[in-house]
């Protein structure tokens, strides 16, 4: 059948088109869209986040669609304010990142409701929490959702698909993915359709200019590795790094000193050291009174620990455990 834009005279209208576009959050989380912005229970958006600080090392794929697809997300945000009933847009960028701010300054200038808060370069600046508190001030209750203080975070990559699928009738067929790390002969952000093979992704960046010891699907703090290179690009995959032996390489852990960097550097406060203790000696309650479901995943925890401990790997876990005891017990 013939591509054609859809129909849009409703708020019905534009989450039914979401739901056909297949779009899903694009950053890395994959949740669908349209259930994100409700589905078919309206609800009372006081602010959409437009989340475009891409704080992870390496990816720029967020970045570039800013620049680049500024025209998709303008229409965007014309028809998500007019039939969402949206009060305010504010469309956060990290500092570091000036071009994509120029862009959405632009888009910002001629449209009363939209905003661009330039946010300072620190990660997990990306995280739902984190981004809301710095673009509104609003905390969200622990184990709650944005919309709980009003608010629906947005990648701005999805936010650019929906504006291209409103005005064109594409869906989802293509994105824009970040190709890095040390064993990457030329790194670059490409279009890539959905079900590439990163075989076929890797070879158009020139192939591998080193041995490749670990290939993430993702970044290198939150990342997840695959198995090999046949594996497919996926609608939520922002970026594919492949990483050298040696920046593959995880150091040895040794014993905690309990200095509690962990600590202090977690964005929500947790005791990942405590967590991780509680998991030892399989002590669910202990897990879940350290933290364990609220980690976010972000590893700052691992990556500031001197003694080199899987923090965040060992919080997962955690996570699991909890999950599969409250499974069992419901049962």
């Amino acid at each position: 059948s013939k591509i054609t834009p859809p129909t849009i005279n409703s708020r019905e209208d534009l989450i039914n088109a979401i739901r056909l576009s297949g779009i899903v959050g694009l950053g890395g989380a994959g949740f669908p869209t349209y259930v994100k912005f409700g589905g078919d229970k309206p609800l009372d958006i006081e602010e959409l986040i437009v989340n475009g600080a891409e704080c992870e090392p390496y990816i720029t794929s967020d970045s570039v669609t800013m620049t680049e697809s500024a025209e998709d997300i303008s229409y965007a945000l014309d028809m998500l304010t007019k039939y969402l009933n949206i009060n305010k847009v504010i469309i956060g960028i990290e500092k570091n990142k000036p071009d994509a701010i120029r862009s959405m300054e632009k888009v910002a200038e001629t449209r009363e409701k939209v905003s661009v808060k330039v946010l300072p370069s620190m990660y997990p600046q990306g995280g739902e929490k984190v981004i809301v508190y710095h673009t509104t001030g609003k905390k969200i209750p622990n184990g709650g959702l944005p919309i709980n203080v009003g608010c629906v975070v947005s990648n701005s990559s999805t936010v650019a698909a929906i504006g291209k699928y409103l005005k064109t009738g594409m869906p989802l067929v293509e994105r824009c993915i970040t190709v890095d790390g040390g064993a990457v002969k030329e790194p670059k952000n490409v279009i890539a359709p959905i079900g590439t093979s990163l075989n076929d992704v890797f070879e158009f960046c020139g192939g591998f200019k080193q041995e490749v010891g670990k290939v993430l699907y993702g970044g290198p703090m939150m990342g997840i590795a695959v198995p090999d290179t046949s594996v497919p690009v996926l609608k939520n995959t922002n970026a594919v790094i492949a990483l050298t032996e040696k920046e593959a390489k995880l150091p040895e852990p040794t014993p905690c000193i309990k200095c509690g960097a962990c600590v202090n550097h977690c964005p929500f406060g947790i005791n990942p050291a405590a967590i991780a203790k509680a998991y030892k000696n399989d002590d669910i309650e202990g897990m879940e009174k350290a933290g364990a479901t609220l980690c976010m995943e972000c590893g700052c925890c691992s990556f500031i620990c001197p003694t080199n401990r899987p923090l965040v790997q060992t919080n997962k876990l955690a996570k699991l455990a909890i999950r599969n005891a409250k499974v069992k017990e419901a049962k």
